[in-house]
């Protein structure tokens, strides 16, 4: 075993945000039960925000980022994992408080490791990576508030990106009528291929509606926030579900209670980042038995670890479609 690695380092020198690739000695990693020998990582938005520096994302210098990854245990000092062991790891902090997946090793908690699924290379679990997880859990949500394909369509927003591509594959596979909320026209056919079904233009949401509007969706899955989640919220059905993971139009949520009061309507928060073992190892167990593989690798593109730096802001500006794998041995 190789005493050096490579990783994307993020560093700051008072307002300077610097993000480059460094070979580094294992001895710097920082404390933890299980060494992992990391292939795949993959590019989220909030890596996006993180190495951009476009958010404070990061809380100490230097950090490797990199929110997921998967691999093979090198060592472990818990005999809950042995040497060789497929893992994946998403969330718990990776980028903000502990060292992520842009590198080639990582120390890292034993409880935080789940095993990945026997159905999916390295390169297809970090295809699904934290945007695939998220999209597994915000389905989980509406399902157990009761959602049942006959009740009628689900609206998915930001739907050509991770979240949205993954959730429509799903979906579908499960056999409910998918709407897909997008900007980008040229993508219908890449959906339509995912299993959408038809198609709302994210502009006819994205700007201020009114606050209770005619029932048109069983259910919502938004990775938006802001207007977007508001109107979706006031079309929702009777009863319906609404599960919301992400804020790629913002943070606020100019709504009212209408929906909640007059139609009982239930909004779902997905954390994925703090989400319990529990609920984890059933999200990737779905993940491999309910998302088809063939949609999955369809989504995904493949870049090496040198790529990072410019995917980052590329997909904060919605220009990347789909899941994008990134090998950090490449």
């Amino acid at each position: 075993m190789s005493q050096t690695f490579r990783a994307l380092v993020l560093d700051q020198t008072g307002d300077s945000h610097t993000a480059s690739i460094k070979d580094l000695p294992l001895s710097a990693l920082p404390a933890g039960e299980v060494l992992v020998r990391i292939s795949h990582s993959t590019v989220n938005f909030k890596d996006g925000l993180a190495i951009t520096g476009t958010a404070k994302i990061v809380t100490s210098y230097p950090m490797v980022p990199g929110i997921d990854f998967a691999g093979t245990v090198e060592e472990s000092s818990d005999p809950a994992w042995k040497p060789g062991d497929a893992v994946v790891l998403n969330g718990w902090g990776l980028s903000e408080r502990h060292w992520g997946g842009y590198a080639q090793y990582a120390r890292v908690k034993s409880e935080w490791l789940v095993p990945r699924p026997a159905t999916m290379t390295a390169s297809q679990a970090m295809a699904v990576g934290t945007a695939g997880y998220t999209a597994m859990l915000c389905v989980m949500a509406i399902e157990k508030g009761g959602l049942t394909p006959e009740q009628g369509e689900v609206l998915v927003t930001g739907a050509a990106g991770g979240v949205g591509s993954v959730a429509i594959a799903i979906l579908h596979r499960l056999g409910y009528s998918v709407v897909a909320s997008t900007g980008r026209p040229e993508t219908h056919d890449y959906l339509r291929g995912l299993g959408a079904s038809s198609f709302i233009d994210r502009a006819e949401l994205a700007a201020a509606g009114r606050p209770i509007g005619k029932e048109r969706f069983a259910a919502v899955v938004d990775s938006v926030g802001s207007h977007t989640l508001a109107n979706a919220l006031a079309q929702t059905k009777y009863d319906g579900h609404v599960a919301a993971c992400g804020l790629a139009q913002g943070a606020d949520l100019p709504a009212t209670v209408l929906p909640f009061i007059l139609r009982g309507v239930t909004l779902h928060g997905i954390d994925s980042v703090m989400a319990p073992r529990a609920r984890r190892l059933e999200a990737w167990a779905r993940l491999g038995r309910d998302l088809p593989l063939d949609k999955l690798d369809a989504m995904t593109e493949t870049a090496p670890l040198s790529k990072v730096t410019e995917l980052a802001p590329a997909i904060l500006q919605g220009r990347i479609r789909g899941r994008t794998v990134i090998d950090v041995n490449a």
